[in-house]
C-alpha cells in the first residue's frame, strides 16, 4: 500500500540498491538521494512509479534498467552523478511518458549546445533542468506542498481581521466624535440659558431704576431710605411736634 518512500542519505551496500523489492509495487514516487549509489541495476520493477530522485549519487551509466522496470516514469533526476556524454541518456527514449528531466552539476551540461542536443535526442522531453526548450521556467508541480496556499490564507486572514479592526476604530472615533458633538451644543445651550437670565436680572434692574427716576424727589428719597433701614428726618420732627 506504501505509495511514497523516502531514502535519502540512507548509505547503499557496494553502491546498490538493497532491500527494495516488488513488494514496493504501488510505489509513485521514490527517493533515493545522497546514498552513494553506483547502479540501479537492483531497481525492482515498479510499473506505477511516476517520480524518481537520484540526485548527488555516482551514477555513470546503466540507464537502460529504468526503461525495463519503470515504464511510466514522468519525472527523474539524475543531478550531481558522473554522467558525461549525451549518448548515456539515450536509453530514456524509451520512456514515453517522461517529460521532466534534471541533470544539474553532471560534466554533460557543460557540452556544447547541450540543451538542444538533449531535446533532440528525447523530443517527449517538456522540461530540462526545470526550463522548457523555449527557456519557459517550469510551474511548481504542488504549490500547496510548499505552502504557498497556506500563506495566501493566512494573510488573507489577516488583512481580513485588520479590516474588522480599522472598522471598529472607525465606529469608536465616530462615537467619540457624536458624545463630543453632544457636549458642546448642551454647552452653548447652557451658555444662551446663563445669557437670557443675566439679560431678564439686568431688565428688572432697570425697570427699577426707571420706576425710581419716574417718582418725586421726595418721594424716591423716602423709599431709598427705606430700602437702607433708615427714616426720614421730616418725619422724625413731625413725631416731635406731635
Amino acid at each position: 500500500q506504501v505509495k511514497e518512500l523516502v531514502l535519502d542519505n540512507c548509505r547503499s551496500d557496494d553502491g546498490k540498491i538493497v532491500g527494495l523489492s516488488s513488494d514496493f509495487e504501488n510505489l509513485e514516487f521514490l527517493s533515493m538521494i545522497n546514498i552513494n549509489l553506483l547502479s540501479v541495476s537492483n531497481l525492482p520493477k515498479l510499473n506505477k512509479l511516476r517520480k524518481l530522485e537520484l540526485s548527488d549519487n555516482r551514477i555513470s551509466g546503466g540507464l537502460e534498467v529504468l526503461a525495463e522496470r519503470t515504464p511510466n516514469l514522468t519525472h527523474l533526476n539524475l543531478s550531481g552523478n558522473k554522467i558525461k556524454d549525451i549518448n548515456t541518456l539515450e536509453p530514456l527514449k524509451k520512456l514515453p511518458n517522461l517529460h521532466s528531466l534534471d541533470l544539474f552539476n553532471c560534466e554533460v551540461t557543460m557540452l556544447i549546445n547541450y540543451r538542444e542536443s538533449v531535446f533532440t535526442l528525447l523530443p517527449q522531453l517538456t522540461y530540462l533542468d526545470g526550463f522548457d526548450a523555449d527557456d519557459q521556467e517550469a510551474p511548481d508541480s504542488d504549490p500547496e506542498a510548499d505552502g504557498d496556499g497556506l500563506e495566501d490564507e493566512y494573510e488573507n486572514g489577516e488583512e481580513d481581521d485588520d479590516d474588522e479592526e480599522d472598522d471598529l476604530d472607525e465606529e469608536v472615533i465616530d462615537d467619540e466624535e457624536d458624545e463630543d458633538d453632544d457636549l458642546e451644543g448642551e454647552e452653548e445651550e447652557d451658555g444662551v440659558d446663563d445669557e437670557e437670565e443675566d439679560e431678564e436680572e439686568d431688565g428688572e434692574d432697570d425697570e427699577e431704576d426707571e420706576a425710581d427716576d419716574d417718582l418725586p424727589r421726595g418721594e424716591k428719597r423716602k423709599r431709598n431710605l427705606e430700602d437702607e433701614g433708615e427714616e426720614d428726618p421730616e418725619d422724625e420732627e413731625d413725631d416731635e411736634d406731635d
